[in-house]
This record gives C-alpha cells, structure tokens and sequence, in this order.
C-alpha cells in the first residue's frame, strides 16, 4: 500500500500547482486584453474622426462651389473719373441759349455784353476743361467736340472784344460766312458718329450744323438771322435735356427718351 504521507503529499503539490497557474495566469489576461482593447478602440476612434473631419471639407468644399456658382455678379468699381459729359453738354447748351436769345429777337442788342462774360468762362473755359477730362478717359469723341467748342467760345469772346475797341461796328460779311460754313461742315462729321450713339445726340449736332448754316446765311439776311436764333434755341434746349438725362440715368437709373443707344450705319 502507498504510505498516506505520500498522498497527503501529492493532494497537496496539485492543489498548490492549481493555486499557481490561477495565480500567474489571471493577473496576464485581465492586465494584457484591456491594453489591446483600449489600443484598437484608440484607432478606431481616430480613424472615425479622421473620416469625419474628412467629410466636413468635403462638404465646405461642395458648398464653395456651389455658392461660386451661384454668387451675383460682381458689382463694378466706379471710375476714378466721373463722367464730364454733362458739364460739356450744359457749358455748350447754356451759353448758345443766351446769345439766341439776341439772334431770336428776344433780347436787346446790348444784352451781348453778359453773352461774352458766360462765352468766355462758362462756355469757353468750362466746356474746354470738360474735353480735356473725356481726353483723360479714352473718349475720343466727346473730348474732341468738348474742347473744340470750348475754344469757339473762347474765339467768339475775343473776336468780338478785339470787334468792339479796335474795329468799330465793321461787318465782315463773307469772311463770316466762310466761318461758319467751315464749323457747320466741322459738325456735320461730328454728326455722323452720332448714328451709332443715341438720338439726343442726333439732334443737339443735327441742329447745329443747321444752326450755323444759318448764321452764315444770316450774314446777308435778317430774317435767316432770326430762323437761326430759334433753331439754336432747340440746339442749346436739347444740349440742356442730354446733359441732365445722363445724369438722371447715372444717379437714378431712369431712361429718359433719346438716350437709347442706335445704330443707322
């Protein structure tokens, strides 16, 4: 028989070695699954921020574009240059209303010494400015009338003061004449551009190349004098009415009658 101390001893070395493995091995899995749980909810949890950080530019990026798609257009910025066209127009078309009002018959004679003073300053001197500013911004044709006209004046001021204390009353009747044929064919080219431009247009140059066919004629002719004087009056009334239709249409956006743009050539 197997003595009982040897299996007293044997019931204990097992019980000790399972109280062992227990031991060693219990403290292994609890303390080594956590780090490998806590490591893979870590990446998963930084992959799902990635995706969704991901995702928000993606849809910033969709909504870029789609609101460049749909954005207004851009507003243009002002010219550094306003537009001197009006102060040009009411320049020429103020001065021609006072001295028709001489050749109309609706004023004195002598009321041409006040026609001078506006001739030379607000006509001569302000119509020029006006041209040399449309020169500054490309526009070739209203710079060149602005200034073209702006020295008439400026002629007709001088021509009339070097008349009155140097040459007395005396009339130059066919000099005149050729005067003013030249500048009613001068505006009669200005005219044709006008065409392509817009009706008020057509009739301020339209009735000044008339106006001064008149006056040439006027030269030999009281009665022509007189036609010339009224339709001068509706020269200088629509250079007036242009003038302030530009500026309506810039400041308030009303389109006045005539100002359209045309095209007959």
């Amino acid at each position: 028989m197997v003595p009982l101390y040897i299996l007293v001893v044997g019931l204990f070395l097992l019980v000790y070695s399972h109280v062992l493995s227990a031991n060693f091995q219990l403290p292994f899995r609890v303390a080594y699954r956590p780090d490998i749980t806590l490591f893979a909810t870590s990446s998963l949890t930084m992959a799902q921020q990635t995706h969704d950080v991901l995702s928000m530019d993606d849809k910033r990026l969709r909504l870029a574009e789609e609101g460049l798609q749909h954005a207004p257009a851009p507003v243009p910025a002002r010219a550094g240059l306003a537009n001197p066209a009006p102060l040009g127009l009411l320049c020429f078309g103020m001065t021609t209303v006072m001295l028709m009002f001489i050749d109309a018959r609706w004023s004195e004679d002598p009321a041409i010494i006040a026609v001078m003073c506006y001739a030379c300053f607000y006509g001569g001197f302000g119509q020029m400015v006006a041209g040399v500013f449309e020169l500054i911004k490309g526009n070739t044709f209203a710079g060149t009338a602005f200034f073209s006209y702006g020295a008439f004046w400026m002629a007709f001021f001088t021509n009339n003061v070097l008349q009155q204390h140097f040459f007395g009353c005396y009339k130059l009747h066919r000099g005149s004449t050729l005067i003013y044929c030249l500048w009613a064919l001068f505006t009669f080219c200005f005219f044709v551009p006008t065409l392509r431009k817009n009706g008020c247009l057509m009739t301020v140059f339209g009735s000044l190349t008339i106006t001064f066919f008149l006056l040439a004629g006027a030269q030999w002719s009281k009665s022509v004098g007189t036609a010339a004087g009224y339709v001068g009056l509706f020269c200088g009334a629509s250079a007036i009415y242009t003038a302030f239709a530009e500026i309506w249409h810039e400041n308030l956006g009303i389109m006045a009658p005539g100002l359209r743009p045309v095209r007959f050539i």
